[in-house]
């Protein structure tokens, strides 16, 4: 095995996230310091991408905020995420889901993924 795969191992924290991938509705509840002062902030929108693995893993997050859409990026091992919340499943067959930049309204909206229920 490479010796940075082992050294990332053991540097990473292990958390229990939700499943989520792109075209999902997420709530990210992160710390940010405010001069001496410190508070949690969330962040709710529909995941665009996830890129990276192990360590240096990502995921962007888009949402409208008064008109005018915000992207954030979070790292999924960062120590200043509290938790993620996943609201809803969205169905989308790309893994990065650009086009919705470009959308406004009615046509930025993301169809719900069923949950298959095994019934036997």
């Amino acid at each position: 095995m490479d010796l940075l795969k082992i050294a990332q191992e053991q540097l990473i924290e292990a958390k229990s996230w939700p499943d989520f991938r792109s075209g999902d509705t997420i709530t990210v509840y992160y710390k940010i310091k405010e001069g001496n002062k410190e508070r949690e902030q969330q962040f709710q929108g529909v995941v665009l991408q996830r890129r990276g693995q192990g360590l240096t893993e990502t995921f962007t997050i888009r949402k409208i905020s008064g008109n005018v859409g915000v992207e954030r990026i979070f790292p999924v091992h960062s120590p200043k995420i509290t938790r993620i919340d996943l609201n809803k499943r969205g169905k989308v067959r790309r893994a990065r889901i650009f086009y919705l930049r470009d959308m406004v309204g009615k046509s930025a909206r993301i169809k719900e993924r069923k949950q298959s229920t095994k019934q036997g």
